[in-house]
């Protein structure tokens, strides 16, 4: 179930990228929408990283390098 939010939040985080680069060609850069995209973009990936960090915190997401 973890690992599906982590990948669902990946994949939001690829649509805001694709969605503030839309904006940017078509606006030239003068609307808000980009910013908009930005931030959701930026909340993404902090929520990313925290669900990261809680799955091996908890024990849910473990690291299997050997070094």
């Amino acid at each position: 179930m973890l690992k599906a939010a982590i990948i669902l939040l990946l994949l939001a985080t690829l649509v805001s990228l694709f969605s503030g680069l839309f904006f940017l060609v078509k606006d030239d850069g003068r609307g808000s929408r980009v910013v908009n995209a930005l931030t959701v973009r930026v909340i993404l990936a902090a929520a990313t990283l925290a669900l990261i960090a809680w799955g091996f915190y908890s024990g849910q997401l473990v690291s299997h390098a050997t070094w």
